[in-house]
C-alpha cells in the first residue's frame, strides 16, 4: 500500500520593489519656474536705478513705474498665454488702437452714450481675435503670418477711416460726451492711497494676472493650453479640443487689447490712428523675458507681469537719471538676448540637479 506524502505549497516569488521615485530638491522646484530669471532680473534692475536715480527713490516714482508697467503687463498677459499655447499675435499692439477709435467715432458721430461705444469696440476686438484664431486652424498657415497680415490690415483702417470720418489722424475729443465719466472711472480712474496715487490699471494687472495664473495652474483648461502648446498633434489624440483652446486664446488677447484702448482713450479723450504700432514686440518681448518659450508649452502669467514690470522700471528709470531715452531700444534688444539666454542656463541648470 503506498502512502502519499503531503507537500507544503510552495511560498510565491517575492514582489518587485517599486522603483523609488526621485524627489527633486526645492532649488530645481524653484529654478524650473519660468518667471525666475525675470524675477532676478527685475530685482537687479530696480537696485541699479535705486543706486543711480535718486528721483526713482521716491514712493510717486514707484507709483509711475508700476503704471508704465500696467500698461504692458495687461496686454502681455494674453500674450503670455497665446505663446504658452504655441502661437504668436502681431496685431495685438495696432488692435489697442482699433478698439479705441471704434469706441470713440462710433458714439460721436452718432451722438450716443459712451458705454454704446465701449460695447461696439468690445464686439469688434473679439471679432478680430475670432478671425485671427479661426484662419490659424482653419488654413494651417503660421500665426505670424495670419496676425502679421491682420496688422497691416488695421493699420491701414485705423489711418483711413480716421482720416475719412473726422478729417485728422486723431478722434474728437470725447469728455462732455454722455457716460463719458463712469466709464473713465472703471477704465482710468486715480486711486488715492495717501502715500502715492495708483492709476486703476494697476489693479486690473493684477487682477488679469491672478486669473491667468489660476487659469493656468488650477484647471483643465490650463492643461489644455499647455498641451496645445508643446505638441498640438498629441494633445489633439489625448482628447484636447485644440481649435477652440487657440481661438480662445486668440480672442482673450482682443479682449486685453480692448481693454488697454478703453484705458487710453478715457485717460486722454482722444486716440490717435497711429497708437500702439511697434507695441506687439514688447508684449512678445516681456513674455520672453517672463520665461515664456517661443516655441510653445512653457511661461507663466507671473512671468509676463514681470517682464512688463522690468520694461515700466527701465522706461521711467532712463528719464529719472536723466539719460537720453533714445537708448531704451537698444536695452530691449540686449534684455531680450540676456533673457534667452538666463532662461535656457536656468532650465539647463534645474534639470541637471533633478
Amino acid at each position: 500500500m503506498s502512502s502519499s506524502v503531503a507537500t507544503k505549497p510552495s511560498a510565491p516569488p517575492p514582489k518587485a520593489a517599486a522603483p523609488a521615485r526621485t524627489q527633486r530638491s526645492v532649488l530645481s522646484r524653484v529654478l524650473a519656474r519660468p518667471e525666475v530669471g525675470a524675477l532676478a532680473a527685475a530685482i537687479a534692475i530696480f537696485l541699479f536705478f535705486y543706486a543711480v536715480a535718486e528721483p526713482f527713490r521716491t514712493l510717486p516714482a514707484f507709483a509711475t513705474v508700476l503704471y508704465a508697467s500696467s500698461t504692458i503687463g495687461i496686454v502681455a498677459v494674453g500674450v503670455a498665454l497665446l505663446m504658452i499655447g504655441g502661437e504668436f499675435d502681431l496685431s495685438s499692439g495696432v488692435a489697442v488702437a482699433t478698439s479705441a477709435l471704434a469706441a470713440a467715432m462710433i458714439t460721436y458721430q452718432f451722438s450716443l452714450n459712451m458705454w454704446v461705444g465701449v460695447i461696439f469696440s468690445l464686439v469688434v476686438a473679439l471679432a478680430i481675435g475670432f478671425v485671427n484664431g479661426y484662419l490659424v486652424m482653419r488654413t494651417g498657415i503660421p500665426s505670424f503670418l495670419i496676425t502679421l497680415s491682420t496688422f497691416f490690415i488695421l493699420q491701414g483702417l485705423n489711418l483711413g477711416i480716421t482720416k475719412l470720418v473726422t478729417g485728422t489722424v486723431a478722434t474728437p475729443n470725447a469728455s462732455a460726451l454722455d457716460g463719458f465719466d463712469s466709464a473713465r472711472a472703471i477704465f482710468a480712474s486715480d486711486i488715492p492711497l495717501g502715500f502715492m496715487t495708483l492709476k486703476v490699471t494697476v489693479l486690473w494687472w493684477f487682477f488679469f494676472v491672478a486669473v491667468a495664473s489660476w487659469l493656468l495652474l488650477r484647471t483643465r483648461t490650463g492643461n489644455w493650453i499647455t498641451a496645445a502648446g508643446g505638441n498640438q498633434a498629441s494633445a489633439r489624440a489625448v482628447g484636447v479640443p485644440v481649435p477652440k483652446v487657440k481661438i480662445g486664446l486668440f480672442m482673450g488677447v482682443a479682449f486685453l487689447a480692448w481693454f488697454l484702448g478703453m484705458h487710453l482713450l478715457f485717460n486722454f479723450s482722444s486716440v490717435q490712428s497711429g497708437l500702439g504700432v511697434g507695441n506687439e514686440f514688447i508684449y512678445i518681448i516681456a513674455a520672453v523675458v517672463g520665461g515664456a518659450l517661443l516655441t510653445g508649452g512653457y511661461g507663466s502669467a507671473v512671468g509676463s507681469a514681470f517682464g512688463a514690470f522690468i520694461f515700466g522700471m527701465t522706461t521711467q528709470g532712463i528719464v529719472f537719471a536723466g539719460w537720453d531715452p533714445n537708448w531704451f531700444r537698444t536695452f530691449l534688444g540686449v534684455m531680450l538676448l540676456l533673457a534667452v539666454l538666463v532662461n535656457l542656463y536656468v532650465k539647463n541648470y534645474a534639470a541637471q540637479r533633478k
